[in-house]
């Protein structure tokens, strides 16, 4: 993986090299690319997207720190872990919220005292987060609350606008073990043909918590790249194809650990001005291995490997019916994962898991209404084998079950800037091998068995969400902007799998939970920018009524009772410098706590709030220079994160970037 990485580097070096002949190219007309991604879904309202300026002053060093932000969504904590695991309304794990790199689903799951699952994806390379909450009729459904989607560096966010070739190039420092990080990317355009290159490195050591003591293993050695060409081939058609590397050595979960993911993409866009033809084709290969490469247990030398792959394809058309205007949204998808693992403790040795859908989205417009049914048929296999010296010893597992899966939105535009609306859903979460195959006994140990279930049944959700949304300009002056948005969601679950110690076998295994599991809250946000001021608001509150989780198989989902977000700031100097304050409070709420007998029921603990305060300010020096600083934890505070597997939250820390762009 390190010399495919080295390579993308080269491949990165020669569009920097190709700046340097810029001129050479000066009198070659630009031809747009056309951009693939995640197209929207019609109707949608609970969504949201983080655009590059705010990953690279706020989230260069992790993830989460800017997902957290985010109303209804949260993130699970563990400081040693350097991947993201996304929680959305209380959910999370094992496929309720589908993750996704450039739209290719992440479905690389294990078992242990820690979540579900979590992707891998360098913080540097990332262009954009698309979050969708609820239930997904269009490609990224199939889960249960909603879905991201990590969108990296393509040619357009490295070139100035109207350049042809360029350099973007990330340098960031920051104190309390986070150290240097770099990232080079150079793109170029000649005549239909886009490319780029980008490679990035951390090296990053243990963090301190605000009382000044070193938290273990809370340091990575990443490397990273991408690699992306697409062509304009004429009349409306243009491809796209992409290679995403991430390369990763830290220690979690007691062991020293390796984690290689390789994300392929390919992408057919067909859009000639026909507005009945949006056509768009995306197939995709992911490849992620993990390995178990140092410790002192009996786990060294564990490899887990998910290999997956799938296709979409869609069309939107728009047209009228007489007064009514229509766009709409149909199309199928597939994905398909083989899991394989040595000395993998309780996950599965082998097996494969299928899923498709075909799905249909539609917006009726008409006066102030805007109407939007869908539907979306979800399709689901599991198969495998395994052995259990406990209860099962020999088995095999062959499941294969359906689902038809509606949406429904009423919206009505009560004027230019105020739009309430209503959607019911319906939504559907396939058992995964992991939790279908649990298997064997806890590494070391013999006081914890474990047996499958191969009769999971799926968990189906149903419920109301009720908002309004409001964007107006011109309120205070002529430039200003308000953006709002409430909503206050009822989701009912069926069939939630938890998992459970069976006391007359003394084993664990994972099963439905009887009866109807609730979730109740309530999302609000505000953001107003008037250029010389601007501020945001994001305040969630959660009603939970979900099972506890036993811990050591899989961990507390529990989001805090409530979670406020806010910030203020300033731009001066012709808007060249912005200056501004962040605000963070997470208050207390229920936690499923460590069991360390393995015997009896999970425990249900509360765990307390915290406050948190940071800085931030960034300056354009040049129109080729960006220079950005921010402190985060002010005030040193010492404070366990929620939803935290392991370790305290970092304590005060420094960081420090510039930006070039040439």
């Amino acid at each position: 993986m390190r010399t495919t990485l080295h390579q993308l580097m080269a491949s990165s070096a020669m569009a920097a090299a190709l700046a340097a002949a810029a001129p050479a190219f000066a009198q070659t007309a630009a031809v747009p690319i056309p951009q693939v991604d995640v197209p929207a879904e019609a109707g949608e309202a609970a969504s949201n997207s983080i655009g590059r300026e705010r990953l690279t002053t706020e989230g260069a060093n992790r993830i989460g720190d800017v997902l957290r932000t985010m109303p209804g969504v949260f993130t699970r904590e563990n400081a040693q872990q350097p991947g993201v695991a996304v929680n959305i309304r209380g959910f999370e794990g094992q496929g309720r919220v589908t993750t996704m790199i450039d739209g290719v689903r992440q479905n690389f799951r294990f078992t242990g005292h820690e979540a579900g699952g979590f992707t891998y994806v360098d913080p540097n390379l990332l262009a954009g987060i698309e979050v969708m909450r609820g239930a997904v009729v269009g490609t990224g459904g199939g889960g249960l609350a909603g879905s991201v989607n990590l969108r990296t560096l393509d040619v357009d966010d490295v070139l100035l606008p109207g350049r042809q070739v360029g350099v973007l190039s990330r340098l960031g420092w920051g104190s309390n073990g986070v150290d240097f990080q770099e990232m080079i990317a150079g793109a170029a355009k000649v005549g239909p043909v886009g490319i780029v290159g980008a490679i990035s490195s951390r090296s990053s050591r243990n963090y301190h918590d605000g009382s000044d003591a070193s938290v273990s293993g809370t340091g990575q050695d990443l490397m990273s790249g991408l690699v992306k060409g697409r062509v304009d081939l004429g009349g409306g058609h243009s491809l796209g194809l992409g290679f995403v590397a991430y390369d990763n050595d830290f220690f979690a979960n007691s062991y020293r650990q390796t984690i290689n993911n390789k994300t392929m993409t390919a992408n057919y866009r067909y859009s000639a001005g026909n507005p009945l033809v949006d056509l768009r084709v995306n197939g995709s290969y992911n490849d992620l291995t993990m390995k178990y490469t140092g410790g002192t247990g009996s786990a060294v030398g564990r490899v887990i490997e998910d290999q997956g792959a799938g296709f979409d394809v869609s069309n939107t058309s728009r047209f009228s019916l007489g007064p009514i205007n229509v766009v709409s949204t149909n199309g199928v998808e597939y994905f398909h994962d083989d899991v394989s693992s040595t000395n993998g403790g309780v996950n599965p040795g082998s097996g494969s898991a299928s899923q498709w859908g075909v799905f249909s989205n539609t917006t009726f417009s008409h006066g102030i209404f805007e109407l939007t049914p869908g539907l979306r048929y979800n399709h689901y296999s599991l198969e495998g084998s395994g052995y259990t010296s406990t209860r099962f010893g020999a088995y095999d597992v062959d499941i294969s079950k359906g689902s038809v899966d509606p949406r429904i939105t009423l919206a009505a535009n009560v004027t230019p800037w105020l739009q309430p609306y209503v959607t019911w859903s319906r939504s559907m979460r396939a058992p995964t091998l992991q939790e279908t195959m649990l298997g064997g006994s806890h590494p070391g140990s013999t006081s914890a068995s474990y047996i499958p279930n191969p009769n999971l049944s799926p968990e189906t959700q149903q419920g109301w969400e009720f908002g309004v949304n409001i964007q107006k300009r011109g309120l205070l002056r002529e430039t200003d902007t308000l953006r709002a948005r409430a909503a206050y969601f009822v989701m009912d679950v069926d069939d939630y799998i938890a998992a459970r110690y069976v006391t007359a076998q003394r084993v664990f295994q994972n099963t439905n939970i009887e009866g109807t599991t609730k979730q109740r809250g309530f999302e609000a946000e505000v953001s107003y920018d008037a250029r010389i001021v601007f501020g945001s608001l994001g305040y969630t509150h959660i009603d939970s009524d979900l099972p506890s989780q036993m811990p050591g198989i899989g961990a507390s989902q529990y989001l805090p009772d409530d979670v406020v977000s806010a910030s203020l700031g300033a731009r001066f100097l012709d808007e060249r410098l912005t200056v501004g304050a962040r605000y963070d409070y997470v208050s207390g709420g229920l936690v499923s706590g460590f069991n360390s007998s393995f015997t009896g029921p999970a425990v249900t603990d509360r765990q307390d709030g915290y406050h948190l305060v940071g800085l931030f300010a960034s300056a354009k020096v040049t129109e080729n220079v960006e220079l950005n600083a921010r402190v985060s934890n002010l005030l040193d505070e010492k404070y366990v994160p929620f939803l935290s597997t392991t370790g305290n939250g970092q304590g005060r820390t420094f960081y420090l970037g510039t930006q070039l762009r040439f």
